[in-house]
């Protein structure tokens, strides 16, 4: 299939040929028949992206100092590196599109395939086919208005900006700004019995507004304008004002307060800016609210991803409702959507249709993508056909997020790579055309059980790593996993069974005893004595909502990245935990984020990790400290050792490395010469049991 992409270092769009997306639980998958471009939001991004480096540095300050921090900590060169690889990646672009359902999860039962819906959201892109979450698809009863349906997700914005005025029947709202949205919201008004008026600096616009049937549509910059929204409210002023225009002026919002009665609401739907005059809105005591996208949900990854719906009696209208209620005024014929359709064009013309967008040659205002639904689509894309010696490591990649294509994907470059599975269409097809594989998909099973393939990777979000090692043992492959290992007890003992059952080895990404640093250390102590090892981590603060803080899809950062400094320290004492004793700094979200932990080890070795979340950026995230034999070591951050003795000391300095490039080189050396791998299960088994064993300690249990 055919996916409409733009790349962020230049501009460059093309209609990429790309695998389906994958189909997750609580997800529908649809084939297009239109999609909508949103001139005013999708027109900002093409632009964005034709900027030269200098502009986009201005117009993206955070990403820029992101940029400095990196380059700090990584260096200047691997920070280019992935600087450019997420510049250089092809992005999909779109948000509105109805079609017809092709398949449906396991636990979507109220869509079946033949259905026609209305998507939303950042994965109903100008696609042939998209998968979207079930909160962010409706059913399409009339097929007839299909077309129409397309602009749900705009109509949505639209509604949700009507719902924020908190109109009623027979009060009166101006709009300020008639690009789409804005033209929809006039319409959604009258269709409330509510007085509107419409205004824009655009002539063009207020022209459409009135060939539609609005009594009331005027230029802003007309003079005398607000005499005349004073007569036409019989000298009250507005009930509400909707701002739907995007603009870097005070204008909009400083209008809204010249034109609102005492005690209105001013509603903000567009990108403007708030710093307003005080006069008006102090005098009036103007109520002003921001109104969020689509609709309650919105941005809320457990409405959204997880499918966890409000309570209607709780949240009347969340953003699906307000979806479900636009596609059912269209069905009644209480919205005239054809109406505001300027340009349509075919899935192949995509590029001219945003061309025009750019040049603005003429004038614009709903635009409109139509597929062909006659052409057979292929659900995965072979790139080069080549048949595979079972003697060689042929790898399959499973999730190849940026930590895979930055860390892992660079060091398989000698190596037979075969297919590489991603959730995001995009995704999939840019790793293979940029590191070599043969072939891409959205299936991860069909790349689990390809008989030509004996190694498995996987780099998937945490959640998703117990079941894929499973597969990949009970397939009998070779599979390197990015940690943690499993998310719960229940799933490590299931690993366990599958690796004894296999003739396939697993081996855990603890990446940190590969480091130069951690090499060297090994070499200066002595291995049959015990070591005291203090280790300090700062962390950094993640928000409690970030995807590794949800217990059930990142385990928590002590499941999620603790196990790595658990498993160095064991790795350092030569020796099995046996025991474990941890306490967390109590915090309003219960993160368990900052932690002390103290480990005992069969040789007489003890640990004491400080994982800390609670300190300043500007102190290096990793430090240490190692005692043995009269020596001491200490590493700062993988990017120096000191090494102390009673009579000398040496120091290093280097780059920082934390061993990634010698961890993969390692595991696939010992694949090629049929020896155990570099961490054997038993060590992997035992790390993770620890970092199951220090949740329970600060339970309690």
């Amino acid at each position: 299939m055919e996916q409409l992409t733009q790349v962020l270092k230049d501009g460059h769009m093309e209609l990429l040929e790309v695998p389906f997306p994958a189909l997750g639980k609580g997800q529908v998958m649809v084939r297009n028949h239109y999609s909508v471009i949103s001139a005013g939001t999708e027109g900002k991004t093409v632009k964005d992206a034709r900027l030269s480096y200098i502009g986009k540095a201005k117009s993206r300050q955070e990403e820029v100092k992101k940029v400095i921090t990196a380059a700090k900590t990584h260096g200047v060169m691997k920070t280019y590196k992935m600087v450019m690889n997420k510049l250089e990646s092809p992005n999909p672009l779109g948000y509105s599109c109805a079609g017809e359902v092709m398949e449906v999860a396991d636990d979507i039962k109220h869509l079946k395939v033949g259905d026609f819906v209305a998507c939303g959201g950042q994965t109903a892109n100008h696609s042939e086919v998209v998968v979207v979450p079930k909160n962010l698809c409706v059913k399409i009863n009339n097929p007839e208005i299909v077309k129409s349906a397309a602009f749900t997700t705009i109509g949505a914005i639209a509604m949700q900006g009507v719902r924020q005025a908190e109109v009623s029947l027979g009060e009166s709202s101006v709009v300020i700004g008639l690009g789409i949205v804005g033209q929809l919201t006039l319409q959604l008004l009258v269709a409330a019995g509510v007085n509107a008026i419409g205004l824009d600096i655009d002539q063009n616009q207020v022209d459409l507004a009135k060939k539609n049937g609005l009594k009331h549509a005027y230029n802003s910059s007309e003079e005398g304008i607000e005499n005349v929204i004073e007569q036409i409210t019989n000298g009250f002023g507005a009930d509400s004002v909707i701002i739907t225009a995007g603009t870097s002026s005070l204008e909009p919002i400083n209008f809204a307060g010249v034109i609102a009665r005492k005690k209105a609401k001013v509603v903000i739907v567009g990108a403007v800016p708030t710093g307003f005059d005080r006069g008006n809105y102090f005098k009036k005591e103007l109520d002003l609210r921001m109104s969020t996208s689509y609709g309650p949900g919105r941005y809320d990854n457990d409405y959204e991803q997880k499918g966890i719906d409000y309570p209607i009696g709780h949240v009347r209208w969340t953003e699906n409702r307000n979806m479900q209620a636009f596609v059912e005024l269209i069905e009644a014929g209480k919205l005239d959507i054809e109406a505001l359709m300027s340009h349509q064009f075919g899935f192949d013309k995509a590029k001219d249709a945003f061309q025009l967008i750019v040049d603005r040659t003429e004038h614009l205002c709903g635009i409109v993508l139509e597929y062909d639904t006659t052409k057979e689509l292929k659900r995965n894309v072979q790139i080069n056909a080549k048949k595979y010696n079972a003697a060689d490591v042929n790898i399959g990649f499973i999730g190849a997020g940026s930590f895979a294509q930055n860390f892992l994907l660079p060091n398989l470059a000698a190596e037979n790579l075969i297919n590489v599975a991603t959730a995001r269409a995009t995704t999939a097809r840019n790793v293979a055309d940029k590191f070599g594989f043969d072939n891409c998909t959205g299936d991860a099973d069909g790349v689990i059980n390809n008989e030509s393939i004996n190694t498995i990777f996987i780099a998937t979000p945490h959640h998703l790593h117990a079941n894929y090692v499973i597969k990949a043992l009970q397939a009998n492959k070779n599979v390197f996993v990015e940690k943690p290992l499993c998310l719960t007890k229940e799933e490590l003992e299931e690993v366990k069974e599958a690796e004894s059952n296999s003739n396939g080895q697993v081996m855990v990404g603890f990446n940190r005893r590969f480091s130069p640093q951690i090499i060297a250390l090994k070499k200066e102590l002595n291995d049959s004595l015990p070591k005291a090892i203090n280790y300090r981590i700062n962390a950094g603060k993640l928000p409690a909502d970030h995807w590794t803080q949800d217990p059930k899809i990142g385990g928590g950062r002590i499941i999620g990245e603790a196990c790595h400094f658990i498993d160095l320290c064991s790795f350092i004492a030569g020796s099995p935990i046996t025991n474990v004793a941890a306490n967390a700094l109590k915090d309003a979200n219960g993160l368990n984020d900052t932690v002390s932990i103290s480990l005992a080890f069969e040789n007489g070795s003890v640990a004491s990790i400080s994982y800390f979340s609670n300190g300043s950026k500007k102190l290096n995230k990793e430090y240490l400290e190692v005692f043995c034999g009269e020596k001491a070591v200490v590493i700062d951050d993988y990017k120096s050792i000191d090494i102390l003795s009673a009579d000398q000391k040496k120091s290093k300095s280097s780059a920082q490395d934390k061993g990634h490039s010698k961890e993969v080189e390692l595991f696939i050396n010992a694949i090629k010469n049929g020896e155990q791998l570099p961490i054997s299960f038993q060590e992997c088994y035992n790390s993770t049991k620890a970092t199951f064993d220090v949740l329970d300690k600060i339970k309690g249990a």
